[in-house]
């Protein structure tokens, strides 16, 4: 090969390879790029999509006047957020219908569901009044979030709705497993890192004695 020809090669090759690593670039970030679209927006008109980046990267008069792209955009923010609310209460549906089917289960004020573990033959409580527990709390899946096995005293105007209703509806004594939807516990706002949003809850409540 002539020498000025292998000279020329050697000094393309840098180029060649600075424009390889440009393509790899442009390709890698194009790939997260759609791979985020996918989850957020799997209908997504690609076309379009590459009509408002070309627009955009280039500085040219982009289709959609400012106002409307800010319209667009956060009505889909809004929708992006609150699909997993959505999912959670979709599957707090589906958990308390299989819980209502099951056998021996009762439904009580605010669809609260309790199942008699062991009768009781006490004293009932009134809105206002103290009562002796002992209780374990569970999520959905099984995990236990909340338990304590030493007796306490709680006012009842001090617990969440669920188990206000519960309890009042149950002589001491007994011991019931209540499904508690979220409505009834702690709503859309969950509880800290404990317990999410629109989480129904389950309890496995003891009434061991009642006082004014």
């Amino acid at each position: 090969m002539p020498r000025p020809l292998v000279f020329c090669l050697l000094l393309l090759s840098p180029l060649l390879h600075a424009n390889q690593e440009q393509q790899d670039l442009a390709y890698s970030l194009g790939a997260r790029l759609g791979e985020r679209l996918h989850q957020e927006v799997p209908d997504l008109q690609l076309e379009a999509l590459l009509e408002g980046l070309r627009q955009a990267y280039r500085g040219e008069a982009l289709r959609l006047d400012g106002e409307r792209i800010e319209q667009l955009l956060a009505a889909h923010e809004a929708n992006v957020a609150s699909a997993p609310l959505q999912q959670a209460r979709d599957a707090e549906d589906r958990f308390l219908a299989t819980e209502k089917a099951k056998a021996g289960v009762h439904e009580l004020a605010g669809g609260i569901l309790r199942q008699e573990l062991r009768s009781g033959n006490g004293r009932k409580p009134d809105a206002h009044g103290q009562v002796q527990v002992r209780y374990t709390g569970y999520l959905t899946d099984g995990s236990v979030f909340d338990e304590n096995q030493t007796p306490q005293w709680f006012r009842l105007d001090s617990v969440i709705n669920g188990w206000r209703t519960a309890l009042q509806e149950m002589p001491s004594g007994a011991k019931w497993r209540l499904v508690i939807p979220a409505a009834q516990a702690y709503g859309a706002d969950g509880a800290g890192d404990l317990i999410p949003p629109y989480a129904p809850l389950i309890f496995e409540l003891e009434l061991l004695d009642v006082k004014p």
